[in-house]
């Protein structure tokens, strides 16, 4: 059973549980040819299991007629290897909790392409189209970034500032003259719809073009009206989202799965750039995407395959809700406990009673006092959805590790809102978040990269790892901590927190919690037990 051949024998395929296209391929890929209407940026995994799955569902109930193309701007290698072999089919494995799987062939996307000159000439086609009504993208908020961590354009920018004339070296930067193009074929409109995790995503996509055209604008490469273009939005909209739906790497437990089917495209590719991929891409069941409704030149119904159309600000409270009570915090505080508890899953820290509880007080009790309820998800439906399903879901291959990465940058939206929040209604207690501490305690034990059992680890990349690690170097286990000094230069910085700690009085609790951590071997299990035991 190969993807290529999947209408050859459709019994068989339906036999053994996979759910086909019900739509001809073919008329399908001719009419988006001749009218594209979306074009996503960024061929990974979260594209394929969420995006391109959403525009089937679309085809298959009749509601649509196209389907989307998708380009790859970053890490071409996923088309080259990943798409083209396959003629852009691909099989998603959705992984229930209760151990039942979904498979389904994936037939949505009829065009893959490269952002690179072989493909350029095409993507401008595809751009002058006047029937194209958005452009998504998932290509992570680095993806948006002109700038790095030194306040210096990234070279490929610099060269897109410095020859506007010359074929674009980076993301943005070929995005933008892609909307050049587009303005200069009758300044048609169109939306440019991020879908990344990140909060007031359509604002940095945004900033990022205008900064880019502007610097063209200036050199006298562009004429001003295209500014006004991209800033009217009757002409070009950059719509808020908020998308939640976890894609881990594809796993080898799915691969033994879908083999013993007889299904042969298992291969796992790992591209030049580290991306981890395959014909195939595992994800769990839940799904949401909240998209503010600006469309200037109108959208697919996208409403029929569920996604929420709303507000800017219905779509903000919704990013407020998921980051700051329901998902995020508890996401965090189980990477940094897993990591320090040598745990390999997320679900199996769920099954772990200590942690439960933790997540559990962090979510209902110190959370929800100040959660932002949007009213189109109701966030304790969405929590319960969360602690009861999706976290505990045993067929979910997420691990702590990841979800560390780059914490230091989470703290501030995952915790600090909380607190600010706490700070700003007198009839709540700052006494009544207990968890949160501990988890700050827990982030600080987890920067000594020695596990619970006295093991070295390496922790998960993050842009202040090395300083943090520096600050805490005198830091041993068995050593002690002096009130106001030991951590003082970590948790009075705001930035990281959202708060200066000791200004607020919660850093002597942190103090305390990990001056006990760094006790001896099993302290943070010791510090964990008793902290949920005694609430």
């Amino acid at each position: 059973m190969k993807l290529l051949d999947y209408a050859k024998n459709t019994a068989l395929w339906q036999q053994k549980g996979y759910e086909l296209p019900k739509f001809d391929r073919d008329a399908v890929a001719q009419k988006t040819k001749e009218s594209p209407a979306w074009i996503h940026f960024g061929a990974g995994n979260i594209f394929r299991a969420f995006p391109a799955a959403l525009c089937q569902q679309m085809l298959n109930s009749g509601s649509y007629d196209r389907g989307v193309v998708v380009c790859e701007a970053f890490d071409t290698q996923i088309i080259t290897d990943a798409y083209r072999p396959y003629d852009g089919l691909s099989l998603l494995v959705v992984l229930k909790s209760d151990g039942s799987i979904d498979k389904k062939v994936i037939g949505s996307v009829v065009g893959s392409y490269t952002a690179e000159e072989r493909d350029w000439n095409t993507l401008k086609t595809i751009f002058a189209a006047p029937s194209l009504q958005m452009a998504s993208f998932t290509i992570t908020e680095k993806g948006y970034s002109l700038k790095n961590g030194a306040g210096n354009y990234i070279p490929d920018v610099q060269y897109d500032l410095d020859h506007p004339s010359s074929y674009p070296k980076s993301t943005m930067g070929k995005v933008t003259a892609l909307l050049l193009h587009r303005y200069a074929c009758g300044a048609l409109p169109i939306a440019m719809v991020s879908m990344d995790n990140c909060s007031h995503n359509g604002d940095k996509l945004k900033s990022a073009v205008l900064g880019i055209a502007e610097n063209w604008v200036s050199s006298g490469y562009a004429p001003q009206a295209f500014l006004d273009y991209l800033s009217s939005t009757s002409k070009v909209s950059f719509p808020w989202s908020m998308i939640d739906k976890i894609t881990p790497r594809p796993d080898a437990n799915v691969v033994k799965m879908l083999e013993a089917d007889g299904f042969e495209d298992t291969n796992l590719i790992v591209t030049a750039k580290n991306t981890y991929t395959a014909p195939f891409v595992n994800a769990e069941q839940a799904q949401y995407l909240v998209i503010e409704d600006s469309f200037p030149a109108g959208r697919p119904p996208l409403e029929s395959a569920g996604v929420l159309f709303t507000t800017r600000e219905t779509v903000d409270m919704v990013e407020k809700m998921k980051v700051c009570t329901c998902l995020n915090p508890l996401h965090t505080a189980l990477a940094i406990f897993g990591c320090l508890l040598n745990k390999k899953t997320i679900c199996e820290e769920m099954s772990d009673p200590d942690l439960l509880a933790m997540v559990k007080r962090l979510g209902y009790v110190e959370g929800m006092p100040v959660v932002v309820d949007p009213r189109i998800i109701q966030p304790k439906d969405f929590i319960d959805e969360v602690v009861n399903i999706r976290l505990p879901n045993p067929f979910m291959p997420d691990t702590p590790q990841r979800i560390a990465t780059d914490t230091s940058q989470k703290l501030p939206i995952r915790f600090g809102e909380t607190i600010k929040s706490y700070l700003q209604h007198p009839e709540l207690k700052l006494s009544n978040l207990v968890v949160i501490p501990m988890v700050f305690a827990g982030w600080c034990r987890y920067l000594m990269g020695v596990d619970d059992a006295g093991e070295s680890f390496t922790p998960s990349a993050d842009p202040l790892l090395e300083t943090m690690q520096q600050l805490l170097s005198g830091v041993q286990l068995g050593g002690t901590v002096v009130p106001g000094e030991t951590l003082k230069p970590i948790l009075s910085n705001a930035a990281i927190f959202g708060v200066d700690l000791y200004e607020i009085g919660m850093a002597p609790a942190v103090e305390k919690a990990f001056a006990a951590m760094i006790a001896g071997k099993g302290a943070v299990r010791t510090v964990l037990h008793q902290t949920v035991a005694a609430l």
